[in-house]
């Protein structure tokens, strides 16, 4: 089977392509004909970076892919061969809060990623696909669609009538904007591109800011949510775009801290002031997986895809990832 190995510290350029024998279930297991896998930036940072991370070489990234089971193992019962499927981010995550067990069981970090024409997971680490979607469509849900479920609905609490702050037009924040418009929320995004933003407004986005015009993109929150700020906010942004997405989250507000794409300092004092929830979003469970799979289908939901690459294309991809031009996900199909 062909497959890309992280084996060294090199960068995507490092990136080899090789034949591997493919891989057998065992009891428990299931063999996934993987179709699909979309890229997010923690692929990015773990491909060019490695090391930080105790990244073992060789090492077969990408969290997310979506395929059909193949081939099933002894005492299976979960799945069966032809079922289309997706694999856990965190495989042995179900249900409850993550434990430091969970955390070591991540698709393309500690673990071999879902890069790979063929992939054997346990059955518990697989959920079944909404009909509605495609391959590269389902692709997008393991990582970005769960993180921006998991911020909204379970720990910011969003529902019809809420407003909701999103940082940039990247995969988690768009799914999020989509999310909002599906729970009947009203979504102001961020971006330093006015295309971007006019793009994000065609997908349902309430208000819209252009952060390198406007500065002060915080107060002008305030100004569209008459002095009373946002309900949640999706920071995907970090230390840097943190004091200003908390003065844009109302009083008793909740902020869902996703990324780490800028440098800075935080200082807790505003928060505090302020009685704002900072829940740090690490992907999700399964449960909410399959929570969101049944609001996904129900509204047959669908994620916006920038650009699908063929397999001898994925260096390309990640160096796209690099330049942030994308509006949505980027998908390697198999």
């Amino acid at each position: 089977m062909k497959t890309y190995q992280i084996i060294s510290d090199g960068g995507v350029d490092a990136l080899a392509q090789v034949e591997l024998d493919g891989p057998k279930p065992g009891p428990f297991e299931v063999l996934v004909r993987v179709r699909a896998s979309s890229i997010n930036y923690r692929d990015l940072s773990t491909v060019e970076d490695p090391v930080p991370r105790g990244i073992v070489y060789p090492r077969i990234p990408n969290s997310d892919g979506a395929g059909e089971v193949i081939a099933i193992g002894e005492e299976v019962t979960r799945f069966e061969v032809g079922d289309r499927v997706c694999g856990l981010f965190f495989q042995g995550w179900i249900d409850g809060d993550i434990s430091a067990c969970d955390m070591q069981n991540a698709l393309g970090g500690s673990l071999d990623g879902m890069l790979s024409e063929r992939k054997v997971l346990h059955e518990d680490g697989l959920v079944h696909t909404p009909d509605h979607l495609s391959d590269v469509e389902a692709s997008t849900l393991p990582c970005a669609a769960l993180t921006a479920w998991n911020s909204l609905v379970e720990k910011g609490g969003v529902t019809a009538g809420s407003t909701v702050l999103l940082l940039g037009t990247g995969g988690v924040s768009m799914i999020a904007l989509q999310f909002c418009n599906m729970l009947g929320a009203r979504a102001i995004v961020t971006s330093s591109s006015d295309e971007k933003l006019a793009r994000a407004r065609e997908f349902g986005a309430w208000e819209t800011i252009n952060y390198r015009t406007d500065l002060k993109w915080d107060r002008m929150v305030l100004d569209m949510t008459d002095g009373r700020g946002v309900d949640h906010t999706v920071e995907v942004g970090g230390a840097g775009t943190l004091a200003k997405s908390v003065n844009a989250t109302r009083l008793a507000g909740s902020i869902g801290l996703i990324g780490v794409l800028t440098g800075g300092e935080i200082d807790p004092t505003p928060l505090l002031r302020k009685s704002i929830r900072l829940q740090g979003i690490y992907v999700g469970n399964r449960r909410m997986f399959e929570d969101m799979n049944r609001a996904v289908a129900l509204h047959e939901w669908q994620p916006v895809i920038d650009k699908t690459y063929d397999f001898g294309d994925v260096r390309q991809a990640y160096h796209d990832m690099r330049a942030a031009r994308h509006f949505g996900k980027l998908v390697i199909t198999l």
